[in-house]
């Protein structure tokens, strides 16, 4: 294998769906400021996440409205007058 080819802050997270309140614990190297105890005690950078395998209706096979940015609102501003 080559060697530095992979990044250095490869490491243990914890993922929170806030859509369906799930979290799991994966490898991840995304940035995060915040933190969260996973049930074993020990203290993991905390990935918030607007979806996921959880809540994605193709997963899930369950259709869910999910507007958290507000992007109903953001069209209708931009093109309701025209």
């Amino acid at each position: 294998m080559k060697s530095d080819i992979h990044p250095k802050n490869y490491r243990t997270v914890v993922f929170k769906d806030f859509s369906c309140d799930e979290t799991f614990i994966g490898k991840s190297c995304a940035l995060t400021t915040d933190t969260i105890t996973w049930e074993d005690g020990n203290e993991y950078p905390l990935v918030k996440l607007e979806i996921s395998n959880l809540s994605h209706p193709y997963y899930t096979g369950k259709m869910k409205f999910v507007d958290t940015a507000g992007r109903i609102d953001k069209f209708n501003k931009k093109y309701g007058k025209k």
